[in-house]
C-alpha cells in the first residue's frame, strides 16, 4: 500500500508518496492544468494499491470522484485542523505534501465529509442566493443613505411595491442624486429577480426532500433555513452525538482550560450561512413556541445583558433538536 499526499493548486501540485513502511518513495511537482492531475497520480502509483489525501479546496468534489476510481481510499483533509496539527515556521508545497502523506500513514488525517455531486450543487445554489441577497442589501442600504443625506423621510414599508413606486417618484435637488437613485433602484429590482429565480430552483429541490419537510414542522423554521440545515447536514448519522452539530456549525464557545475553565466567543467554524439562518429562525421559534421560549428565558435569567448568550444557546439547542428529528424521522413536538 502506498500513501499519496497532494498539495493541490490550480496549475501546480506537489506530490509525496510513502511506502507501507512510511519511507518516502517519490516526491515531485506536477505542473499543468488541474484536470491532468488524476492521470499523473495514476501513472506515479505504478498500478499499486494506494490511498490518497489532499486538503479541501474549491475543486475537492471533482477530485474526489476522479481519485475514487483509482485508489483504495480517498481522504479530504480539513485545512484548518491540519495547520493546527503541524505548526511550523517552515512551509512550502513540498513540506505540506509530505506532512499530509505522513498523517495519512499514521491514520491521523482530520477528514471532512464529502457529499455527493447533487448535494454539492444544492449547497452552491444556497450560497449563491445568499451572496445575491447580500448584494441587494448593500443596494438598499445605499438608497437609505442617499435619502438620509438629502433629509428625505422614507415610508415604513420602503421595499414594498408601494414604497418602491414612491422611491421612483421622489424629486431630488440635483441630477446626480436622481441618477444614483435610478441606478440603485435598478440594482434592487435586478437582484429581486435573481433571488426569485434562485428560490424557484431551491424550492424544486426541497419539494422532493423529506428532511426539509420534517424541519419545517418547527415553528419559525422556513424553507430557506430548513434547506440550508439539511444540505449541510446531508447524512444525519455521520454525527456521533447530537451535540456534535453545534461544533460543526460553530455555535459552541471557544475554550481555554489549561489552568481553569474559561469560555470565550463562539468558534464561528463551519458554514456561516447556516449559522445566520438558524439564529434568525431561533428568534421566530422563541416567539411562536412556548417550550423554546422557556429554554431561552431560563438561559437569560431575566438579565437583558445575557440576551445574546441565551439566543446562541437556544440556536444550539434548536440545531440539536433538528438533528434528532432527522435521525428519528419524527416531526417537531413541543415539550410545553
Amino acid at each position: 500500500m502506498w500513501y499519496v499526499g497532494l498539495d493541490v493548486h490550480w496549475t501546480t501540485t506537489t506530490m509525496c508518496i510513502l511506502d507501507e513502511n512510511g519511507k518516502k518513495v517519490k516526491s515531485r511537482t506536477v505542473r499543468g492544468p488541474l484536470w491532468h492531475l488524476p492521470g499523473v497520480v495514476r501513472e506515479a502509483a505504478e498500478g499499486r494499491r494506494c490511498v490518497i489525501v489532499y486538503e479541501a479546496s474549491g475543486s475537492y468534489g471533482w477530485l474526489y470522484e476522479q481519485f475514487q476510481a483509482m485508489a483504495e481510499q480517498v481522504v479530504v483533509a480539513h485545512p484548518g485542523q491540519v495547520r493546527l496539527i503541524f505548526r511550523s515556521k517552515r512551509k512550502s508545497d513540498r513540506i505540506d505534501a509530505e506532512k499530509l502523506a505522513k498523517l495519512l500513514y499514521l491514520d491521523e488525517v482530520p477528514a471532512v465529509h464529502v457529499p455527493q455531486a447533487p448535494v454539492r450543487a444544492w449547497r452552491g445554489m444556497i450560497e449563491h442566493r445568499k451572496r445575491t441577497v447580500d448584494k441587494r442589501t448593500r443596494a438598499k442600504n445605499a438608497l437609505r443613505a442617499l435619502l438620509r443625506t438629502h433629509v428625505i423621510e422614507a415610508p415604513k414599508n420602503l421595499w414594498s411595491r408601494k414604497g418602491m413606486a414612491w422611491l421612483a417618484a421622489v424629486e431630488w435637488p440635483d441630477a446626480s442624486a436622481a441618477l444614483r437613485r435610478d441606478m440603485l433602484l435598478e440594482d434592487v429590482q435586478h437582484f429581486n429577480r435573481q433571488i426569485a429565480r434562485a428560490e424557484r430552483v431551491l424550492d424544486r429541490v426541497a419539494e422532493g426532500h423529506p428532511g426539509v419537510a420534517l424541519l419545517r414542522t418547527i415553528p419559525g423554521v422556513g424553507p430557506r433555513t430548513a434547506e440550508a440545515v439539511m444540505a449541510y447536514v446531508d447524512e444525519p448519522r455521520r454525527f456521533r452525538r447530537t451535540k456534535s452539530i453545534g461544533t460543526y456549525f460553530g455555535l459552541v464557545p471557544c475554550e481555554d482550560s489549561s489552568n481553569q475553565q474559561r469560555f470565550g466567543h463562539i468558534t464561528r467554524e463551519g458554514p456561516a450561512t447556516v449559522r445566520r439562518l438558524v439564529v434568525e429562525a431561533t428568534w421566530q421559534a422563541i416567539r411562536r413556541d412556548a417550550a423554546v421560549r422557556a429554554y431561552f428565558e431560563r438561559i437569560r435569567r431575566g438579565d437583558r445583558e445575557r440576551t445574546k448568550i441565551a439566543l446562541v444557546a437556544t440556536a444550539h439547542h434548536l440545531l440539536r433538536a433538528m438533528l434528532a428529528m432527522l435521525r428519528r424521522g419524527q416531526a417537531w413536538r413541543s415539550a410545553a
